[in-house]
C-alpha cells in the first residue's frame, strides 16, 4: 500500500487525491462552555472506569488478595498510570500533535505523512495508524457493551431480586441507544455536561466520605508502592497491570475528540476536575477494601450508602449511556474520515443538525455496530467478562500512538535523539507493559478486538490498494487532454449547455467522456473536468477551495479541494465558481460519471481474493451522485469494465 493518502470519495467518477492545504478553525466559545462540554463528551469512557476497573484488578482473571500491600500497591498504579499515560503522554504530548485542530489516528496519520515519503519504514508507518483505526472500531463496539452491563449490574447490588433483569435491561438501553442516533444528539448532548459534572461530583463525594474514614489510604499516592508492588511480587503486579490499564481507557478519546472542544477545554477539565474526582473515587474505594474485603463484590455500588444505591445506579447508568453515546458519535467521524482519506468505500452519511457540520449519522455503521454490541453482551454476559476485550484494543491503540509519536518528534517537530529518546523510553515501556499484559488474556475475551481489528484493517487496505491499482490502470491508456482537444474540437458537433465530467486524476481525458463521444457524437458548448480532491488537513479555506485552468476550445479543467473532515458539495462549489465563463446553472448543466465494473485478473496487483472483495466494496459504495450531492435529474453514468 502507497504511503500516499489518497481521498476516497470515488475510485473512477470523482476521484479524490490528497494535496496539502487549507486551515482549520475553531470556535470562540467561551472556555467554561467548552471545559463543561468536554466533560460531557470527551470523558464518558473514562469516567465510566471506575465501574468496573477498580473491581477487575482484584477479583478478575487474574486474582489478588484484597490486602494492604496489594490495595496500596494496585491505587498507586491506578494514580501513576493515570499520570503517566493520560496526563503527560495525552494531555501534555501527543495533544500538542493536531492537524489544524483536529486530532485521532487518522488525523496525526494525515499530518505526518507528507513527511515520512522518503522514509523506507514510511508505509509502515502507513499501516500502524490505519491498524489503530480498525482497532477503535473494536473499542466502539466493546464501550457500549462493558460500560452499560457495568453500570446496570448495579441492580444486583441495590436489589438482588431484580439480578436477572441486568441482561435484559441492558439490552433494551443499548438498542434505544443506537435507535436514538438518527434523530441526532443536539439535544440531547445539551444535558451531557451537568448531568456528567452531577456523576462526577457524586463519585468524588463518594470517594471522599470513605477515604475520611481510612485516610492512611492517600499514602498510595507515593510511587514506591507500586514498585514495592513489582519488587515482592512481580508476576502478579505485571498481570494486575491488564486490569489497571482499564482505569485510563479512554485516554485516546480526548485526543480524538480534540477538534471538538480544543486542547485547553479538554486540559483544563482533566487537571482541575475529572482527574480529581476519578482519583478519589479509587482512593475511596481503596480504603473501602481495607474495611471491608467483602465489598469486593462492587466496591463502586458499596460506596453508596445504605438506601443509595438505586439512585446511584441510576446516574452511572446515565453516565454509561453517554460514554457510549461518544464512542458511537466518534465511530462515525473516524468513518468520514476514512471514506474521504481513501480507505474505506463511499457511505450514506446523514446530518442530523443543519447547523453543525460535526453531528453526522451513517445508517449502516450504526447497524453493524448494535448488531456487534448485542452479540458481546449476549455472549460474554457480564461487565467482567468483557473487560478481557476491552483492554486490548485500548492498550494497541496506545502502543500504536507512541509508535506515531516517533516520527512527530523527531520529524514534526525536530527534536533531537537525546531529548526525544528518554521520554519515548519511558512511554514505550508503560505501553508495552500493559498491551503485553493484555496478550495474557487473549483466550479469555482479548481475541475479539484482535479478530475484528485485523478484518476491518483487510478491508481498509483492500479498499486502499485497488483504488489506487484502479486508478493506475485507468491512467494507463488515458490520451493527453491537449492531444484530445486538438482532435476533436473542431471534428465533433457541439450543443449548447456545459458537461461536467469528473474523473479521479486531474490529468488526461475521462474515460466518460471518451465514451459520451463515442455513443454520442455530441460535445457541449463548455467542458469542464473535475476533480475533487481531499487534502491532508481537516479544512480548507473556501478562497482555496477552487484551481481553474482554460484548456481552450471550451475546455476547462477544476479542482475542487476539501478537508478531510469537510464533505464535497459539487454544485455549491460550482455556483461560487464565477471565473468559467457564464455562471453555471444546474439546469443547463448535465454531469457525467463512469462507473466500472470490475474484472478480477491474474495480473500484478493484489491477490484475487482481495480484488472480489474490492469489486463487491465498489458494488456496494454509495452513488457518487448522491455523495457530491449531484442533482439526480442531470446525471448520466456510463459504464466500462476494467481489469485490475
Amino acid at each position: 500500500m502507497s504511503t500516499n493518502l489518497i481521498s476516497a470519495a470515488d475510485p473512477a467518477p470523482a476521484g479524490v487525491d490528497s494535496t496539502t492545504s487549507g486551515h482549520a478553525a475553531h470556535g470562540g466559545e467561551g472556555l467554561p462552555k467548552l471545559a463543561l462540554g468536554a466533560i460531557g463528551v470527551v470523558f464518558g469512557d473514562i469516567g465510566t472506569s471506575p465501574l468496573y476497573a477498580f473491581r477487575e484488578t482484584f477479583a478478575g482473571h487474574h486474582k489478588l488478595d484484597v490486602d494492604a500491600f496489594h490495595i496500596m500497591g494496585v491505587c498507586s498504579l491506578i494514580f501513576w498510570s493515570m499520570l503517566l499515560v493520560v496526563t503527560i503522554q495525552y494531555v501534555t504530548i501527543i495533544m500538542r500533535a493536531d492537524n489544524k485542530g483536529e486530532g485521532g489516528s487518522l488525523a496525526l496519520l494525515a499530518l505526518i505523512s507528507g513527511r515520512v515519503k522518503q522514509i523506507r519504514w514510511s508505509r509502515g508507518i502507513v499501516l500502524l495508524g490505519v491498524f489503530a483505526t480498525a482497532l477503535f472500531y473494536g473499542d466502539s463496539m466493546i464501550t457500549p457493551a462493558v460500560t452499560v452491563l457495568g453500570a446496570v449490574e448495579g441492580l444486583a447490588v441495590a436489589q438482588p431480586s431484580l439480578s436477572h433483569l441486568v441482561l435484559p435491561l441492558s439490552g433494551l438501553i443499548i438498542i434505544a441507544l443506537f435507535v436514538i442516533q438518527s434523530k441526532g444528539t443536539a439535544k440531547i448532548g445539551l444535558f451531557f455536561g451537568p448531568v456528567m459534572l452531577l456523576y462526577f461530583v457524586v463519585i468524588a463525594a463518594l470517594g471522599i466520605a470513605s477515604i475520611v474514614k481510612t485516610p492512611g489510604v492517600l499514602w498510595a499516592l507515593s510511587p514506591h508502592y507500586a514498585a514495592l508492588f513489582f519488587v515482592h511480587d512481580p508476576l502478579r503486579a505485571f498481570l494486575a497491570l491488564g486490569s489497571v490499564v482499564l482505569a485510563v481507557t479512554g485516554a485516546e478519546a480526548l485526543y480524538a475528540d480534540m477538534g471538538h472542544f480544543g486542547r485547553n477545554p479538554i486540559r483544563v477539565s482533566w487537571m482541575f476536575f475529572v482527574l480529581p474526582a476519578l482519583m478519589l473515587n479509587y482512593m475511596g474505594q481503596g480504603a473501602l477494601l481495607f474495611r471491608d474485603a467483602g465489598a469486593l463484590e462492587s466496591p463502586f455500588y458499596k460506596l453508596a450508602p445504605a438506601g443509595w444505591e438505586l439512585p446511584l445506579v441510576l446516574i452511572a447508568t446515565a453516565a454509561a449511556m453517554i460514554a457510549s453515546q461518544a464512542v458511537i458519535s466518534g465511530a462515525f467521524s473516524v468513518t468520514q474520515q476514512a471514506i474521504q482519506l481513501g480507505f474505506m468505500p463511499r457511505l450514506r452519511i446523514e446530518h442530523t443538525n443543519a447547523q453543525t457540520a460535526g453531528q453526522i449519522y451513517i445508517p449502516l455503521i450504526n447497524w453493524l455496530l448494535l448488531t456487534m454490541v448485542l452479540l458481546l453482551v449476549a455472549f460474554f454476559r457480564s461487565s467482567s467478562n468483557l473487560t478481557a476485550a476491552y483492554g486490548i484494543a485500548v492498550t494497541g491503540a496506545m502502543l500504536i500512538d507512541t509508535c506515531l509519536l516517533v516520527v512527530v518528534l523527531r520529524r514534526l517537530w525536530n527534536w533531537s535523539i537525546w531529548a526525544a529518546a528518554p521520554l519515548l523510553a519511558v512511554f514505550f515501556l508503560v505501553d508495552g507493559a500493559y498491551f503485553t499484559a493484555n496478550l495474557t488474556k487473549i483466550v479469555s475475551g482479548g481475541w475479539f478486538p484482535l479478530l475484528a481489528g485485523f478484518i476491518i484493517f483487510t478491508i481498509l487496505t483492500t479498499w486502499s490498494k485497488g483504488r489506487q491499482l484502479m486508478i493506475a490502470r485507468m491512467r494507463e491508456g488515458a490520451m493527453p487532454i491537449k492531444v484530445f482537444i486538438q482532435s476533436a474540437a473542431s471534428a465533433a458537433t457541439r450543443v449548447p449547455g456545459t458537461a461536467v465530467f469528473m474523473t479521479s486524476t486531474p490529468e488526461g481525458v475521462p474515460h466518460a467522456l471518451l465514451h459520451n463521444l463515442k455513443h454520442n457524437k455530441v460535445l457541449h458548448e463548455r467542458i469542464v473536468l473535475l476533480t475533487v480532491k481531499i487534502v491532508d488537513e481537516p479544512y480548507v479555506a473556501e478562497g482555496q477551495r477552487c484551481y481553474l485552468e482554460d484548456l481552450d476550445h471550451g475546455f476547462h479543467r477544476m479542482v475542487l479541494k476539501y478537508g478531510f473532515i469537510e464533505e464535497p458539495d459539487v454544485p455549491v462549489a460550482l455556483a461560487n465558481v464565477h471565473r468559467c465563463g457564464a455562471e453555471f446553472r444546474m439546469m443547463d448543466t448535465s454531469f457525467f460519471l463512469a462507473r466500472q465494473t470490475l474484472l478480477p485478473s491474474s495480473r500484478p496487483g493484489m491477490m484475487i481474493w482481495r480484488e472480489k472483495l474490492f469489486a463487491w466494496l465498489l458494488r456496494n459504495a454509495e452513488s457518487a451522485m448522491e455523495f457530491f450531492r449531484l442533482p439526480t435529474n442531470r446525471v448520466v453514468e456510463l459504464g466500462s469494465q476494467l481489469e485490475i
